[in-house]
């Protein structure tokens, strides 16, 4: 019974994302067509397409399979532990201070070898 409600799903996620493609084609389309028009209008349409080939999309497996996705990612965030101002200050010195110390040790070997293939080729 299940695989039977699987192909049932999946054809009608096939006819949902023919729908989003169609929104799609739509707003490039009546962008194309509509190119006298103020861009404000232009883009309220397009916004208004997106958000309803989008809702649209969240419809299918794949959809409800990303915000799943996005939930158990935000759950992931919060459980992050942050560094505090002072460990970033810090870290930030450190990495400014490699970096100028490394750049003056580049700058230094390229006019040693600089002076140095100077005066082999003369």
């Amino acid at each position: 019974m299940n695989a039977n409600a699987e192909a049932k799903d999946s054809r009608f996620d096939l006819l949902k994302w023919l729908v989003v493609v169609a929104l799609v084609v739509v707003g490039v389309v009546g962008n194309q067509y509509f190119s006298a028009e103020p861009i404000l209008y232009r883009v309220l349409v397009l916004l208004a397409l997106a958000g309803v080939a989008g809702a649209v999309a969240l419809q299918t497996a794949k959809g409800q399979a990303f915000t799943g996705l996005a939930k158990e990612a935000r759950v992931e965030i919060r459980k992050v532990v942050w560094p505090t101002r002072q460990e970033t200050t810090q870290t930030t010195l450190i990495v400014v201070a490699v970096v100028l110390v490394m750049a003056l040790l580049l700058w230094g070997l390229d006019s040693l070898l600089g002076w140095l293939v100077s005066l082999i080729v003369g």
